[in-house]
């Protein structure tokens, strides 16, 4: 084939990913600017909250938050604290044990979060009865008058599923401080910017409350590590509206290194992959009854990773420059795009003596990103692979001779 029609093609392609990616980002970017949330007014009913705190190998940090949890001013009568233990150290479980709290002390092969709440689930004793579920990460440090607030969202909500405002507790080093910065820019374009416009919002790792009985039959659902998606996708399936709230706060521990970074980044890559595949099929039928929520998510999981967005936009803008000028311009003008959308939902506060240092670290963190990512793609293709020559294999013949 021809050089430049070789090259023409690859670029065309790359950047239609890219400019969907990067248009998605802009205009949610820009919504997020606009409030859409009145005054969360004061709750007549006080509901009743079971919080869900799994652990695994956090010694750390679990002491700390369980702390703050036990330290509401909300009624203590009205909520219970659960703490799943998964391969924490015998001196914490005992440290643990002290606690007003209920633990449990699994032992799993291969542990994962779903696999915890789900024990917790299935544990619980049978004449309890909650309102809501809350679900909170080891590390993760809450107001006193967080559960107030949580009920007052809850109430005004009128939903069976909200997203709190997970924010960082530490910002100690350029990875922390890089960490929180992408964590507030997701805040604003797939949390504040999407109820903004009246969808969705993007649900975290914690942070979330539910309805307690739709939790309880869907938990026992989840099959896969990324069990934030499976319920994401649920929670569309169902037509269950997320509505965040960004004046409550859970502070979460951020990673403090480049390799903790991008072993998170590659995993987040990981599932969103697993959604994407195990979600699209539903996309003709949301399309068809205007599910407009789920049609959302799906995109959502189609878009580019950031990762590889920032990196796909580096090597073009540098290299084609070289080979042809003018096809060239258009990468320069998404990567202004891009870089004013991120600017746009990064908060002032965020802006600070340490900006421009910590910005040295970003193309190192892109390149590792995109090294991880790649793995977590071949690592992929390979199971997939693995599963249909399986399949194949008990479809041959042979088999049944």
């Amino acid at each position: 084939m021809d050089f430049w029609l070789i090259l023409y093609t690859i670029d065309w392609i790359l950047f239609a990913f890219v400019g969907f990616t990067s248009f998605y980002l802009l205009v949610f970017a820009i919504a997020s600017l606009f409030e859409r949330h009145a005054t969360v007014t004061k709750a007549r009913r006080q509901n009743r909250f079971i919080l869900l705190i799994p652990a695994y190998k956090q010694d750390k940090v679990v002491l700390h938050s369980v702390n703050s949890v036990l330290s509401q001013t909300y009624p203590q009568r009205l909520f219970d604290v659960v703490v799943i233990s998964d391969h924490e150290s015998e001196i914490t479980n005992m440290k643990l044990a002290q606690y007003p709290i209920t633990l449990l002390t699994p032992d799993f092969a291969e542990s994962s979060k779903g696999k915890s709440l789900q024990y917790a689930m299935l544990n619980l004793p049978k004449y309890k009865i909650y309102d809501a579920v809350i679900i909170l990460d080891a590390d993760n440090v809450v107001e006193p008058e967080f559960l107030e607030q949580m009920n007052d969202a809850y109430e005004s909500a009128g939903t069976r599923a909200i997203q709190a405002h997970r924010t960082s507790k530490n910002r100690d080093t350029s990875s922390s401080r890089l960490d929180s910065t992408f964590e507030e820019i997701n805040n604003s374009i797939f949390r504040r910017g999407h109820i903004a416009v009246g969808l969705s919002a993007a649900i975290n790792g914690s942070g979330m409350a539910y309805d307690f009985e739709w939790f309880k039959s869907h938990i026992m659902k989840v099959r896969t590590t990324g069990e934030d998606k499976e319920l994401e996708a649920m929670l569309m399936r169902d037509e269950v509206f997320v509505d965040y709230f960004d004046d409550i706060h859970v502070y979460d521990e951020k990673t403090r290194t480049p390799r903790e970074l991008n072993i998170q980044r590659g995993r987040w890559a990981s599932t969103q992959l697993h959604a994407l595949i195990n979600n699209i099929r539903y996309l003709p039928s949301a399309l068809l009854n205007r599910r407009y929520d789920q049609i959302d998510k799906i995109v959502q999981w189609m878009l580019v990773p950031r990762t590889i967005m920032m990196g796909i936009i580096m090597v073009m803008s540098i290299i084609l420059p070289f080979i042809y000028m003018t096809i060239a311009i258009k990468w320069w003008i998404i990567a202004s795009v891009v870089l004013f959308a991120f600017a746009l939902a990064t908060p002032d506060d965020l802006i600070d003596k340490n900006w421009d240092n910590d910005f040295m670290y970003a193309p190192m963190i892109t390149v590792w990103g995109i090294i991880n990512i790649a793995k977590v793609a071949f690592n992929e293709m390979g199971a997939r692979y693995k599963s249909l020559t399986k399949l194949f294999r008990r479809l041959s013949p042979r088999h049944y001779k």
